[in-house]
């Protein structure tokens, strides 16, 4: 190899590149391992050079959703009333969150965003907001969204004929055009979730208008601004939709989406569900039982889960049975009732124990915790012992009694109660368990189930159950002041337990008004502490939303999950397919 570089220095090359010729002579005197050391330095020096490129050509890239790919999705029920409107079933709910959108949005991480407006002001007394359209907003159907459709759907929801679920959160809020893009609301009284108000869906006056909402085949045929649009539907002789196929709205406000195609089919019922997962007719379906998500999860399918705001426990209606009026006696049963069997048994692990009425992912703050580390043995029998002094000796039957004179009559009550509830599979094994429980300390438990309108109609409404073993849905704090306010005790309030307490009252007016987040829950706490104290019902578990999600699909985000059509206010963000660019061509 010295002849080689001393013939390359004889080149005596000064500020310029060598010639062919002068390459060439070179090479020429090179003896034949010098040419293949040289063949092989200049391989190794061009495979080194490329794997450097290419490490820095990474360094910069970054992987980044790319449009395109399909998804089908199994749906329990059938669509009936797709509007923002009337919509309450969770299969109408599930496509108005597709296909409409509000001033406002709910993101991923929970937190509210612009949707249709530009921007939004309110006054410092909380009792005007001024919400500005985002400039050249249009519907599906190309027509321009306004003012005037804003102001047809609130004053829509707020007509009594109409007989909105959403009307309570808008009475009282007159609403008003300023101009073509902006829109006043002023409200009587300060409402701290008016923003959630707010993402009510917008509908197209020109669709709606002069006609009974109730009736337009619009309802069935939605047109909204959201990121999906109907691009073809099947429907069965008797009108019954079988499935819609979806496809991106471009202009929707924040952004096209990225899945070129959703396919959205309803079932009758979970087991008809089930079976098209497992034929592979849909690769998604939600809302399936515990038992069913433990089956599916063994077989490897992806589960997603979160918590859902739901409070499930006993309610006790103190006017149908003095038995309740005793802490002694609810305490009892609070302690007895062994939650975490309720957890391991009915829901599989697809929930969390309660010991509050508010849901733990509805209000930030931190609780204290109530975890009993004592042995089951060692709560039963301080159970019993507390029965035993408060009087109550075990029966003949082997249940608890106490025996009193009253006029000189000697009066027996028996220390037993009857649980109503709904026959779905979760609430009867539920109550299975908490019989068995009780009856471990000498309570004795009948057990009443009921098909879920017929408990609405002839239990729920009238009152008419001792302990109502039934779950709450807390989209918000304020709804609190339904279940829990004792204006609310009578049908059609939701004030399941009978409860009155004045103070308690006074804490819920005062936090339904209350702007300041801080101070609002603050108030809450109060409430809790209060309701702890009176104990009018007993707090069982929170159970998860179950979402059965294809391993292609990423983006999906349920961890703030409220309502079961939640789980699409991200949709647009979801994606199948991806692609490398460099990191400065990214958003």
């Amino acid at each position: 190899m010295e002849n080689f570089y001393s013939r390359m220095s004889r080149l005596k090359i000064i500020g310029r590149l060598p010639s062919k010729k002068e390459i060439n002579s070179v090479f020429s005197v090179f003896s034949k391992n010098e040419k293949m050391v040289f063949v092989g330095l200049v391989a190794v020096l061009l495979v080194s050079t490329i794997a450097i490129l290419e490490s820095i050509n990474k360094s910069f890239m970054v992987e980044v959703p790319r449009y395109g790919g399909t998804i089908s999705e199994g749906i329990i029920g059938t669509p009936r009333f797709i509007n923002p409107i009337l919509a309450s079933s969770p299969t109408d709910r599930d496509l108005v969150a597709l296909i409409y959108s509000g001033l406002m949005r709910k993101n991923e991480d929970g937190v509210l965003i612009s949707d249709l407006a530009e921007k939004y002001e309110s006054s410092k007394d909380g009792l005007t907001y001024t919400f500005t359209l985002r400039k050249n907003l249009s519907f599906h159907d190309g027509k321009p969204l306004t003012a005037d459709d804003v102001l047809f759907t609130i004053n829509s929801v707020k007509d009594p004929i109409i007989k909105s679920p959403h009307k309570a959160g808008w009475d009282g809020v007159n609403v008003e055009k300023i101009d073509k893009t902006t829109v006043k609301f002023t409200l009587k009284q300060p409402y701290a979730s008016f923003l959630e108000n707010a993402t009510l869906g917008i509908m197209p006056a020109y669709l709606w208008d002069g006609s009974p909402i109730e009736l337009n085949d619009a309802n069935t045929s939605p047109v909204g601004s959201g990121p999906y649009m109907i691009m073809s539907a099947s429907k069965q002789s008797s009108g019954i939709i079988d499935y819609y196929e979806l496809i991106p709205f471009e202009k929707f406000a924040l952004g096209e989406p990225y899945i070129e195609n959703i396919s959205l089919r309803f079932y009758q019922n979970e087991e008809s569900l089930i079976k098209a997962f497992l034929n592979k007719e849909v690769d998604q379906i939600n809302s399936i039982t515990p038992a069913n998500a433990e089956i599916l999860k063994e077989k490897n399918y992806q589960i997603y889960s979160s918590v859902l705001p739901r409070v499930f426990g006993l309610f006790f209606n103190q006017n149908q049975n003095q038995l309740f009026v005793d802490k002694t006696i609810v305490r009892a049963i609070n302690q007895t009732i062994d939650k975490d069997k309720i957890l391991r048994e009915v829901l599989f692990g697809y929930g969390i124990a309660i010991d509050n009425p508010i849901p733990p992912n509805v209000i930030e703050y931190q609780k204290l915790s109530g975890k009993n580390n004592s042995s089951r043995e060692e709560i039963l029998q301080k159970v019993q012992s507390g029965l035993a002094k408060a009087g109550w000796k075990k029966g003949e039957d082997g249940f608890l009694e106490k025996t009193k004179t009253e006029k000189k009559k000697k009066v027996t009550t028996k220390l037993e109660f009857a649980i109503s509830t709904g026959n779905a599979p979760e609430l009867a094994k539920t109550a299975e368990l908490v019989k068995q429980d009780l009856s471990e300390v000498g309570i004795k438990v009948d057990i009443k189930t009921f098909e879920i309108g017929n408990l609405n109609q002839s239990v729920i409404r009238p009152r008419k159950y001792d302990a109502l073993l039934f779950g709450q849905i807390i989209n918000h704090e304020s709804d609190l002041f339904a279940f829990w306010h004792s204006s609310q005790r009578k049908d059609p309030g939701l004030n399941v337990a009978m409860y009155t307490n004045a103070k308690v009252d006074k804490i819920l007016e005062d936090a339904f008004a209350t702007i300041d987040e801080q101070s609002r829950i603050k108030k809450y706490a109060q409430f809790e502490d209060e309701i702890k104290k009176d104990m009018p019902a007993v707090f069982l578990y929170s159970p998860n939303f179950i979402y059965v999600v294809s391993k292609n699909l990423k983006g999906v985000n349920i961890e703030n999950i409220i309502s079961t059509g939640d789980r699409f206010l991200n949709a647009y963000s979801w994606y199948i397919q991806t692609e490398n660019i460099w990191r400065i061509f990214t958003k």
